[in-house]
Order: C-alpha cells, then sequence, then structure tokens
C-alpha cells in the first residue's frame, strides 16, 4: 500500500543522512554522556525528575514526541482505511508480540538466570531479574517503534495501525500476562501510567502531524509537502532519539555504575530474545509476501520493547530501587544499540521482498 497514492514520495526515497550514517557513534556517545551527567552532576537527573506525571516523565514525553511528530506527518488519515484490506502485517505483530513474545522471554530468561548464571547471583536476584525481564517482554513498544519505521521508510499507515492496536490490546492482557508468568496475585498496574503514556506517545503526536500535513497541503499542495516541507523534518527524528537517550542515563547512571556484571548477565538474555523475535515476525512476513515497509515495522515493533512502562510499572510495584528496576532499565541499555544493527539488516535485505505485490 503506497500511503501517498502514487505521488512521489521523494521525502522516503533521500539520501540517509549524515546523522543516520554514523548514528550508532552518536547513540554510545550520548549513553556516556547521560551516565557521566548522573554520576557528576546529579542535580540535573534530581530537577528533570520532577516533572513527572503518573510515573511518566514530562522531558521524555516531550522528546518522544520529538521523534515521533516526523513520522507521523508521513501518515494520509485516508489510507489507514485501506490497511485492513491486507492485514498479514498486523496479525503478525499481533500473534507475536502477545502470544509468543512474553513466553519465550520468560523461557529464555529463567535459563539464563536460574541455570546459566546460578553460580554467579543468588536465587533472589535471579527472581527480580527474571521479573524485570517479564515486564519488558510483555510491553512490545509504543514509542521508538516510529524511529526504527522511519529510518527503514516502514509504511506510516500500517505503523500507526500497529501501535494504535497493541496499546488497546496492552489494557486487556498486559496484567494477566505478567500475573501469569511471575505467579503474582493481584498485580497492581497503574493504569492512569498506561493511559497517559497512549495519549502522550501515540494521541498527541498524531494528531499534530496529521493536522500539520492537513494545513500544509492545502496551503501549498502535495508536491511541497513531499519534497520540501518533510524533507526539513530529516534529522529532527534522530536529534530527539539521541536527547532521550542522554536523560533516560542521566536518571539511572549510578545504578548502571554500580552493577556492571549484573548488567551484562541481564543483557545476554534479552539480547537473545531481541534478535530471536525479530527474525520471527520479518521472516513470517517474508514468508507472507509482505511488503518490506510492512515487514520492517512489524519486526522492529516485536523485537522493541515499551520500556517506558515496563519502567514505570517495575518501580510502581517492587521500588525504585528494587533488582527489577535494573533490570528494565538494562532493556534500554541494549535495545537501541541492538535495534539500529537490526535497522541496518533490514535495510540490506530490502531487495529480498522487492517481488511482493503492494499491499493495497
Amino acid at each position: 500500500m503506497n500511503v501517498n497514492k502514487g505521488k512521489p514520495d521523494v521525502a522516503e526515497k533521500s539520501a540517509i543522512s549524515f546523522f543516520e550514517k554514523n548514528l550508532t557513534i552518536w547513540v554510545a556517545l550520548c549513553m556516556v554522556v547521560g551516565v557521566l551527567i548522573g554520576r557528576f552532576a546529579p542535580a540535573v537527573p534530581e530537577f528533570l525528575s520532577k516533572f513527572e506525571y503518573a510515573n511518566v516523565s514530562i522531558p521524555i514525553a516531550v522528546l518522544i514526541w520529538l521523534m515521533i511528530y516526523p513520522m507521523m506527518m508521513k501518515v494520509d488519515f485516508a489510507s489507514i482505511k485501506n490497511v485492513g484490506k491486507n492485514p498479514r502485517g498486523l496479525v503478525v505483530t499481533w500473534i507475536v508480540n502477545w502470544l509468543i513474545k512474553p513466553f519465550t522471554m520468560f523461557g529464555i530468561a529463567y535459563f539464563f538466570f536460574y541455570v546459566v548464571f546460578s553460580s554467579l547471583i543468588s536465587p533472589e536476584l535471579a527472581k527480580d531479574y527474571l521479573a524485570g525481564a517479564v515486564l519488558l517482554g510483555a510491553a512490545p513498544c509504543t514509542a521508538m517503534v516510529f524511529v526504527w519505521s522511519h529510518l527503514t521508510q516502514g509504511n506510516p499507515a500500517y505503523t500507526v495501525v500497529q501501535v494504535a492496536t497493541n496499546d488497546l490490546i496492552i489494557l486487556v492482557a498486559f496484567t494477566p500476562i505478567v500475573a501469569f508468568l511471575l505467579g503474582i496475585g493481584g498485580i497492581s498496574v497503574p493504569w492512569m501510567t498506561l493511559l497517559v503514556s497512549v495519549v502522550l506517545f501515540v494521541v498527541v503526536p498524531l494528531a499534530g502531524g496529521v493536522l500539520t500535513r492537513h494545513f500544509v497541503i492545502r496551503a501549498r499542495g502535495d508536491a511541497y509537502f513531499l519534497n520540501s516541507f518533510i524533507p526539513k523534518f530529516n534529522n529532527v527524528t534522530i536529534v530527539g532519539l539521541l536527547l532521550t537517550l542522554v536523560v533516560i542515563f542521566s536518571f539511572q547512571g549510578e545504578v548502571i555504575l554500580n552493577h556492571p556484571l549484573h548488567i551484562v548477565l541481564i543483557a545476554v538474555p534479552l539480547t537473545i530474545q531481541t534478535v530471536l523475535i525479530f527474525f520471527l515476525a520479518y521472516g513470517t512476513c517474508y514468508q507472507l509476501r509482505c511488503q518490506h515497509d510492512v515487514a520492517a515495522p512489524a519486526g522492529m515493533i516485536g523485537a522493541s520493547n515499551f520500556f517506558e512502562l515496563a519502567v514505570a510499572v517495575a518501580i510502581t510495584l517492587f521500588g525504585a530501587a528494587s533488582p527489577v528496576v535494573l533490570a528494565t532499565i538494562v532493556g534500554v541499555l541494549v535495545e537501541v544499540p541492538l535495534m539500529l544493527a537490526l535497522v541496518k539488516f533490514a535495510n540490506r535485505t530490502r531487495d529480498s521482498f522487492s517481488g511482493f505485490a503492494t499491499d493495497a
């Protein structure tokens, strides 16, 4: 399905920017800067942490909005209704995210924490790290997937619908899945955090992007919007990502520096899980002959996690100093560089999907 209904989309095919070419380097630098700020200038994260509502950081929400907004402007609202005509990518997303991903995360994490690393961590820590991993596995990505979709030239309409439907499923499936996997009865999920996250990370930027698209096209036309207006925002998404990482890691700098070995141990099962889920979804889309701009976001949304929600729930249920929170934080540490590698793989294998019929 062509979101722009056959119009020349130069913005999507423009040459990769300087920032995107060197994104791995910028990500690593921003992580380091964030950790150093948290360690040597703790007043900065302390000040930013005051701006919070329902366990959602407002500064991070604004930066994520900055990341998502350019992607949302590419969404032709009229095209979203056409997604249902060929829902293969959506079905793959739903099955992988809710019938497979939480359970593979539990199995992989349990094996490493209780078997492979049993001589390195206590059973109590293994239980806590497992809980953090499950919280990540039961929360598919909402915000960052727009960045990964942007970097793989994903179909904006499909990405929006994928995220929106997952947000709806989270509302009813997150609590029972986590409670079942961890054997915790009466688990309490901060519903206000869920609601605020959905509004901030999906509804607000989508509304802003759609309104911008509407008024710019009405004033200057389609050609100006696609070829002149959209390219002005090419680096905004990347800058938003980098600033977000600085803020996130400034919040958790001290925690990361105090647990170097355990961060590596937690990262191992999270890395395996991410790669497994990506190739499962991406490969299934290939077998179903989905377009690449549908297959890539489908793989990305399953592989990445709604870490904002996972961290917020971990803090609410177990306390900010709990090892459970550390495990969810490591999810952020592992996810970004790993997802960048998967983005590169998806882009290099784009031609493998070139013979498939357009989803329309």
